[in-house]
């Protein structure tokens, strides 16, 4: 397939950026505001434990489940049409999940708020890859969209403490005025598709991609409350197994598969997702789940002092966006992206470390800074490296995977530490989770210089 993109009479580049970027802080905010708001809601709505995982996860995996058949989408109808219409049924899932009366009605509406993200994501990394020369523009741009997404991570715990004060249901009625700016912006300054040709889209192998998520997430959630052998927990990894590998199959018989072949053999991209897949599970995802926890459920906070002591960890990271901007180009990936992963994991370190201190200030602060830091330059550095090989053509279906591993590495990092932890978690728990969860991370640094070799020195293309 091939495209190209025709600019709109009033088109400027900032205002695609700012746009694009709004749109990224969005899904970002989405995915955090529910974490300090967790405690809240399940006493309102009387959730249980693994309800509560679902929460999270309803979201994760969907979103990972969809995302290359949004990538598709979004190749085929042209990124700006997909943009403008997830963006609408993101608001009216975030509706309804803010007029949730149980849990039923809330998990549905975190599954569609999944789907919806699964849309948007790539169609904003799609026009994010077109709309800037590959290069430094693009370096910076991508930079400023990393700062903005990866700051509303961590906006999203402040925010959420904030509107908690008032009640649960305004972390998903916040997100209504985000998608309707968003909507109204998009025809104004977003560049239109224009698609010569169109591939027919392979909906059953997206639906056994999110299957054979959705049941490993369902296996580690009945090993955590029924034991590793119990049938039901035996049954879900069986059903993981079979589906990966019908999927498997699928991808090679087709002739119009989710992912090109072209697109298996970049290497860069492949290196891509694994790091997302690590970030998650380390210095994003799960860091967030089990500083949340430790915060209201061992220190006692209040949801908005809990938010609040999440702000250094959003400067920290938009702090390290722009320092991968700027090294990212004198260095290279090569070389960002093991030491972004060194630093998340030093500052994990210390989160374990401090997990006995009482007080904030000598406990936590100096890990949230450090593991800051890192969040923020992994963030750029992954994504600069595992799209900068990737023609116009599949930058949204690249984009989607490098998304699927990221939320799917989430989404299983939080089913362990449900395990982990357990169901009254003491401080001694929290210890062994933030250690793995720098292990994690380590791995990353190591698969981030090796994957990335090859790009060590000046990216010119970076």
């Amino acid at each position: 397939m091939t495209a190209t993109l025709t600019s709109t009479p009033k088109r400027s580049v900032t205002g695609s950026l700012l746009t694009i970027s709004a749109a990224q802080f969005l899904i970002a905010l989405d995915f955090s505001v529910i974490f300090v708001a967790m405690p809240s809601m399940s006493a309102d709505l009387d959730l249980s434990g693994s309800a509560m995982q679902w929460v999270v996860s309803a979201y994760s995996v969907f979103f990972a489940g969809f995302l290359i058949l949004g990538g598709r989408i979004a190749d085929r109808i042209g990124p700006r049409t997909l943009f403008i219409a997830s963006l609408g049924l993101f608001g009216l899932a975030s509706l309804a999940g803010g007029l949730a009366a149980g849990a039923a009605v809330l998990l549905l509406a975190r599954a569609a708020q999944g789907v919806a993200a699964a849309a948007l994501q790539p169609s904003i990394l799609a026009l994010l890859n077109t709309s800037f020369e590959a290069g430094r523009e693009r370096t910076r741009a991508m930079a400023v969209w990393g700062t903005v997404g990866a700051s509303g991570l961590a906006a999203g715990v402040v925010v959420g403490g904030l509107l908690t004060t008032v009640s649960w249901r305004w972390t998903f009625f916040v997100n209504l005025p985000f998608a309707l700016i968003c909507v109204l912006a998009a025809p104004r300054f977003l560049a239109q598709a224009d698609v010569r040709t169109a591939k027919p889209l392979n909906v059953l192998s997206a639906v056994v991609c999110t299957a054979t998520v959705l049941a490993s997430v369902f296996g580690l959630t009945f090993a955590a409350g029924e034991g590793w052998a119990a049938p039901s927990t035996l049954i879900s990894f069986a059903a993981a197994v079979v589906c990966l590998v019908v999927f498997v199959l699928r991808e090679r018989s087709s002739s119009v598969p989710l992912i090109e072949r072209s697109l298996r053999g970049t290497r860069t991209l492949l290196v891509g997702c694994g790091a997302t897949a690590l970030y998650m599970a380390s210095v994003a995802g799960v860091e967030f789940y089990l500083v949340t926890l430790f915060l209201q459920e061992n220190r006692d906070m209040a949801p908005l002092a809990a938010g609040i002591a999440f702000l250094p960890l959003a400067v920290c990271i938009t702090l390290g966006n722009m320092i991968a901007g700027r090294i990212i180009p004198k260095v290279g990936v090569g070389i960002s992206t093991p030491i972004a992963f060194l630093v998340g994991a030093a500052g994990l370190v210390l989160l374990a470390l401090g997990v006995h201190q009482t007080s904030y200030w000598a406990g936590l602060l100096p890990g949230l800074i450090v593991s800051g830091l890192g969040h923020g330059m992994i963030y750029t550095s992954m994504f600069v490296g595992g799209t900068r090989d990737v023609d116009d053509a599949n930058q949204g279906v690249a984009g989607a995977l490098m998304t699927t591993s990221q939320y799917a590495g989430g989404a299983l990092g939080v089913a362990v530490l449900v395990i982990l932890l357990g169901d009254q978690p003491a401080d001694s728990r929290f210890l062994p989770g933030f250690l793995l969860a720098a292990a994690i991370a380590v791995v990353g640094a190591l698969w981030g210089w090796r994957g990335f070799a090859g790009l060590r020195g000046k990216d010119s293309a970076a």
